[in-house]
């Protein structure tokens, strides 16, 4: 199961409650399921409950009971526990079952993972100044729009132009950054905020950890490194558990004892996130106009990705194992992230580095 599968689930318990009577209240659009933030537990948690309680005219604790109570019986949810004011945390039946559903869909819809309808049929028109940032940003939030059903549309700004509707002035570079070259180049103006001065320098050439561009590019070169290495080997990706039980996580059988225990996440929860985010960040860089957002999360998932790699590949006589395809298949995934994102941006993603 995807996060998006499990945000059906609740969807439909809040179909059912409004069905029975339970809930008085319009059904939402969509809900919003996450990894549990702090003092929350299990997999999966949503503020869904907090959300409906003021149209539903019942506390957040009493939409969280009448939502549990549904949820408990869903297929795939082991254990569902109610924290804080009244989020609902839920515990999965097969945490493997999680890591395949996400990594599956990923690796079957390719750079496409994330693509939505969120701006169907809309067009946004882009009005900038005739200045390189501006063009390289507009450039940029087209694409990102695309992807989520929209149609971009750029015209330039005349210079008695007063009008503030849809212009898209982002801080202009201090000099030029062709010298960096084109990925370099565009990822200098992408990288910081619509609002911030963009830094120019050769910063952005060096190989090196301090540089957010080479951890993207390098975790992506690796991961093209390791299939290859894979196939010589003699095995392919499979989505799958990998191996990993993932958070310490309290075994006893009460809500009580659960909600008491505070998950510790592993590289493959971290990265797990930053996969399942990824459609909600291209939603929010194409509304918002926010190429920023994009690249900042790229390196999000590059760096969620690299503490996995070392566990890829068999180590010595080791022969590789349903977890060895299943890892791989992981950081594939977050390789088809990272090659996407860094398209979207206009920057190449290198098969070596």
């Amino acid at each position: 199961m995807t996060p998006l599968d499990f945000s059906r689930t609740v969807l439909d318990a809040v179909r059912c409650a409004v069905d029975a009577g339970e809930l008085r209240v319009e059904l939402p659009e969509g809900v919003v399921v996450d990894r549990p933030g702090p003092g929350g537990c299990g997999d999966f948690a949503t503020n869904v409950a907090l959300r409906l309680a003021r149209p539903a005219g019942q506390t957040p604790l009493r939409v969280a009971e009448i939502l549990r109570s549904r949820l408990v019986t869903a297929e795939g949810i082991r254990d569902v526990v109610i924290t804080g004011p009244g989020f609902l945390n839920i515990r999965l039946a097969d945490r493997g079952d999680l890591t395949a559903g996400l990594v599956g869909d990923v690796l079957t819809r390719g750079t496409a993972y994330g693509h939505s309808r969120a701006l169907d049929g809309q067009v946004v028109v882009l009005r900038v100044p005739y200045e390189v940032r501006a063009e390289v940003v507009a450039d940029a939030v087209a694409r990102v729009v695309a992807t989520q059903g929209g149609r971009a549309e750029i015209e330039h700004l005349k210079p008695d132009d007063d009008q503030n509707t849809g212009v898209l002035r982002p801080v202009p570079a201090p000099e030029d950054p062709a010298p960096l070259g084109p990925d370099a180049a565009q990822w200098a103006l992408l990288y910081p905020a619509t609002h911030d001065r963009p830094r120019i320098s050769a910063d952005h050439l060096v190989q090196r950890e301090s540089n957010p561009l080479f951890r993207v590019r390098y975790a992506h070169a690796r991961v093209r490194a390791l299939s290859r290495a894979a196939h010589l080997l003699g095995f392919t990706a499979e989505p799958g558990d990998t191996g990993d039980t993932g958070n310490t996580r309290n075994t006893g059988d009460t809500a009580e004892q659960t909600a008491q225990n505070t998950p510790q996440d592993t590289p493959q929860d971290t990265l797990l996130t930053a996969l399942a985010a990824h459609p909600r960040v291209l939603t929010a860089a194409a509304t918002h106009h926010a190429p920023d957002r994009l690249a900042r999360h790229l390196v999000a998932v590059a760096d969620a990705l690299v503490p996995l790699l070392p566990a890829v590949l068999p180590l010595g006589e080791e022969k590789p194992e349903a977890a060895h395809r299943a890892r791989l298949a992981l950081a594939e995934a977050a390789g088809t992230v990272l090659a996407g994102g860094l398209s979207l941006l206009g920057i190449d993603a290198p098969e070596h580095l």
